[in-house]
């Protein structure tokens, strides 16, 4: 991500969470939930969770391939923000899964495309 990433109209108090979470493949937002925290989980569960229906209520009226950047990025952590749930509220706020192989163990058969359809 660049310092100049950009969100929709009323978003613009998630850019930093964009830059540090938002990746356009599963593979690139994997890495960064691996090497994450419990306190960066906790603070991206905290600041998004609030916003995640109105990011949604947004983000499904426009079709995947009419998306332009700002949206694109909102879209990016919607999903960084489904991958990394969980470890708040079920992991503890391990980056591990408990009692699974490691996440790191699996490899994609899609490769590492980027999430648009």
């Amino acid at each position: 991500m660049t310092d100049t990433i950009t969100l929709p109209a009323g978003f613009e108090d998630l850019t930093e969470l964009a830059a540090h979470w938002a990746r356009a493949t599963e593979n690139a937002r994997s890495a960064i939930r691996w090497s994450a925290s419990a306190q960066d989980f906790a603070a991206f569960y905290t600041a998004f969770m609030p916003r995640l229906r109105t990011a949604l209520d947004l983000l499904e009226q426009i079709p995947l391939d009419a998306m332009d950047a700002a949206q694109t990025n909102l879209f990016e952590l919607a999903c960084a923000f489904a991958e990394a749930a969980p470890h708040h509220e079920l992991y503890g706020g391990s980056a591990d899964v408990p009692h699974s192989f490691s996440a790191r163990r699996f490899v994609p058969g899609h490769g590492d495309t980027a999430s648009r359809l």
